[in-house]
């Protein structure tokens, strides 16, 4: 198609820039007009360590969990004295609630701290316990989000989940547990698992929409070159050329059961919280080792190293370690990205942000996105069509595909923390093969 031979290869590149982060001493961002932003805080443990993942995470072990976690709740207090006021708390991983106290003294915290109107905590399926869905729910959690991946028992245990996380029917025991205790029950799912096919996709369909879930997330399976070369060795090769058909078919069979909040969340009538909190999120502040913020037109991340983050606090040193200012056109492109993610960006809101200067800087994007018909435009602003959401599912991966090279060359630094249960001759990352990679 020709917006993926004459749009992608320049979003790559611009992805690509877009982590090449500056050097030297990096300070607290400065709070946005009356503080307000959203919190991502980053728990990077997991007790099982899945092979096809690209996220920063680490073995679990308490003692450093309980390390990890105090040095966490001072970064937010941090931010709260520094003036930030967070109007929305997204809890990502890792597993947030491998450590359950833990995580229930940090939600108290924030609670007390900020402004909070909504909560959203990742899980995966075998800790919806009572004890654990009862805490989130005194903590005022909003949203839950469970890491399902697929209910196919082969694809299970081809990514190492089944015998940790429990098989389809443990997992839809586990999800009727904890239906209608949230305002959002999320079930996150990948698409394009080098062995699934269209009758396991279509099965996987069908279980979601009659589960307890009233929100799903359908990802594409996303990764960076390293854990690609690991994941083929384990799982299989990928084959991107089912990606188009295989989104065809989510969105053909969730309707009408189910409507589209972001090019990859849908959610029932009853739903609630969009997936991608930096959708309508204009500044967002990530706290925890390996997390990313967005403040005043700059991008900002956090080391990778546990050990670093904890002394770093422990001596009353910011956690971010790098800092990349873009230039307005670079925020244009990025904002556009996030807000046409969530399918709409309102003319009201261009305004608020930019002045007049978007449509005159953006003119030639929008001319482009328009011909290939990927974006209409109305007197309230701008929406995706059918063929912009799959074209924005490729643009995001590809956005997040270029984090997660970062986050390999990151992890490399600190492959001597990793333990030896962790596979280290596995994450350890020869610097100069990632180079050549994000240089092709």
């Amino acid at each position: 198609m020709l917006y993926e031979r004459a749009i992608l290869p320049f979003f790559r590149r611009a992805s690509r820039a877009a982590m090449e982060f500056d050097t030297g001493p990096v300070s607290l961002p400065v709070p946005p007009p009356r503080g307000q932003a959203f919190l991502y805080v980053h728990i990077p443990f997991c007790h099982v360590l899945c092979p096809f993942c690209s996220f920063h995470r680490v073995q679990y072990r308490q003692h450093k969990a309980v390390r990890y976690f105090s040095a966490l709740r001072r970064e937010i207090e941090t931010y709260r004295d520094a003036g930030f006021r967070f109007t929305g708390v997204y809890v990502g991983g890792g597993t947030p609630t491998v450590a359950p106290g833990e995580l229930a003294a940090t939600l108290d915290l924030i609670r007390a701290s900020f402004p909070a109107r909504e909560i959203s905590v990742e899980t995966n399926p075998s800790d919806l316990t009572e004890g654990i869905l009862s805490m989130l729910q005194s903590r005022g959690v909003s949203r839950l989000s469970v890491g399902v991946q697929s209910f196919d028992d082969g694809l299970l245990r081809e990514m190492e989940r089944y015998e940790k996380y429990g098989s389809r029917a443990a997992i839809l025991a586990n999800l009727e547990r904890a239906g209608g205790r949230f305002e959002t029950l999320n079930v996150d799912m990948i698409f394009n698992l080098p062995h699934q096919t269209d009758e396991i996709l279509q099965r996987d369909l069908e279980t979601v929409i009659g589960s307890a879930a009233n929100q799903v997330s359908f990802y594409p399976l996303m990764t960076s070159d390293e854990v690609r070369r690991k994941m083929t060795a384990r799982m299989g090769r990928l084959d991107r050329r089912r990606v188009r058909e295989y989104y065809r078919r989510i969105l053909a069979r969730l309707s009408p059961e189910f409507t589209a909040s972001s090019a990859w969340c849908f959610s029932r009538a009853n739903g609630g919280g969009v997936d991608e909190y930096i959708t309508d999120a204009t500044d967002y502040v990530g706290v925890g080792s390996g997390s990313f913020s967005y403040v005043g037109g700059a991008m900002y991340a956090t080391t990778f190293s546990l050990n670093a983050y904890a002394d770093r606090i422990d001596r009353g040193l910011p956690a971010i370690t790098q800092r990349r200012a873009m230039s307005e056109h670079e925020q244009m492109r990025y904002e556009m990205l996030l807000r046409l993610f969530g399918l709409r960006m309102d003319h009201t809101w261009l305004r608020q942000r930019f002045g007049g200067r978007f449509g005159r800087r953006m003119a030639a994007e929008i001319a482009a996105l328009k011909l290939v018909g990927a974006v209409v435009e109305d007197h309230s602003g701008y929406r995706l069509t059918e063929r912009g959401m799959y074209l924005w599912v490729l643009m995001m991966s590809a956005f997040f595909e270029s984090v997660n090279v970062f986050r390999e060359q990151m992890r490399a630094h600190i492959h001597a923390e990793l333990e030896h249960d962790e596979d280290v001759e596995d994450a350890t990352v020869a610097l100069e093969r990632i180079t050549r990679w994000a240089e092709r």
